[in-house]
């Protein structure tokens, strides 16, 4: 099935305490192209979440952003730091002493002093939040391709629709072609009779004349290769692998098949097929840029 390069998928789910948010955007690029913003403190997953987004992109510029919030407080623990608290009491009471005054000091008093708490972050356990942003991250990666899947049907049904009117005109080509000989022939007839003002014409010098022009501007060849690309091109956008680039060399010898038909014209009408052909492939080229 074809896929677009260009895709959008988002996924968020509260696990294990955590509320985890993943989104993928991605535009066309001739090449896989990762680019991530994760937090830093979780900057262990990036290569895991590369490899997980690799292993559904075969090509295009991919951004990924990931937010992970604990919303239960489970990645703190607070201790009491008991070298500072034991020079406050000893400050204190020594204070009291030395004044005289009463030693009131209760521990509701003691933990209201700077720096006697401690928050601490509590040590990750890497595999057990890396399987957490893992399914997010899947369920976003699932959403991702499909919108890809959805835009690559809407680009196939586009690219076969002008394809199939290149096959139109290239048997339009075709049909001309002879007309265009005969057209010279009786030409060359004329021109001959007015020359030699109703002499004897040689009829085979005309024929052997038509024949040369015929073999000039014969585009068989050229139209029996179109159709074969063409017929390529088609099995290319309905099988299931990646085939940007096979369509964007395709195209360049249908391209290069069109331009020699345009060189050996010599019919206005054929002329005026190839421009409508040449419009008709630019906009396959167009549309086969943004292909994975």
């Amino acid at each position: 099935m074809i896929k677009s390069m260009t895709g959008y998928g988002r996924s968020q789910m509260i696990i294990n305490g955590r509320d985890i948010l993943v989104e993928i955007r991605s535009v066309n690029h001739r090449y896989y192209e990762y680019n991530s913003r994760v937090p830093r403190t979780y900057n262990y997953i990036d290569e895991k979440l590369k490899a997980l987004l690799k292993s559904g992109i075969s090509r295009g510029k991919v951004d990924v952003s990931v937010s992970i919030n604990n919303i239960e407080g489970r990645d703190t623990e607070i201790a009491i730091n008991k070298g500072v608290a034991d020079g406050y009491v000893k400050a204190l009471r020594g204070v009291a002493d030395e004044l005289g005054v009463a030693d009131d000091l209760t521990l509701s008093n003691l933990i209201r002093l700077p720096d006697v708490f401690i928050v601490q972050k509590t040590p990750d356990d890497e595999d057990e939040i890396w399987n957490d942003v893992s399914t997010v991250a899947n369920e976003a990666l699932e959403r991702f391709v499909k919108m890809r899947e959805t835009e690559g049907e809407k680009m196939r049904n586009d690219v076969l629709s002008k394809a199939d009117f290149i096959v139109e005109m290239v048997g339009k080509v075709e049909e001309l072609s002879p007309q265009t000989v005969e057209s010279y022939r009786e030409r060359l007839y004329k021109k001959l009779s007015e020359v030699l003002e109703g002499k004897d014409i040689d009829q085979q010098r005309i024929l052997t004349e038509a024949a040369i022009f015929a073999e000039k501007i014969a585009v068989d060849e050229e139209t029996v290769r179109l159709r074969s690309h063409i017929s390529q091109l088609r099995e290319l956008v309905n099988s299931d692998e990646t085939i940007g680039r096979k369509l964007d060399f395709i195209v360049q010898e249908m391209n290069r098949e069109v331009n020699t038909i345009g060189s050996k014209a010599q019919d206005l009408n054929i002329t005026k097929i190839v421009v409508d052909m040449k419009a008709e492939l630019e906009k396959i080229r167009e549309q086969i840029q943004n292909i994975e």
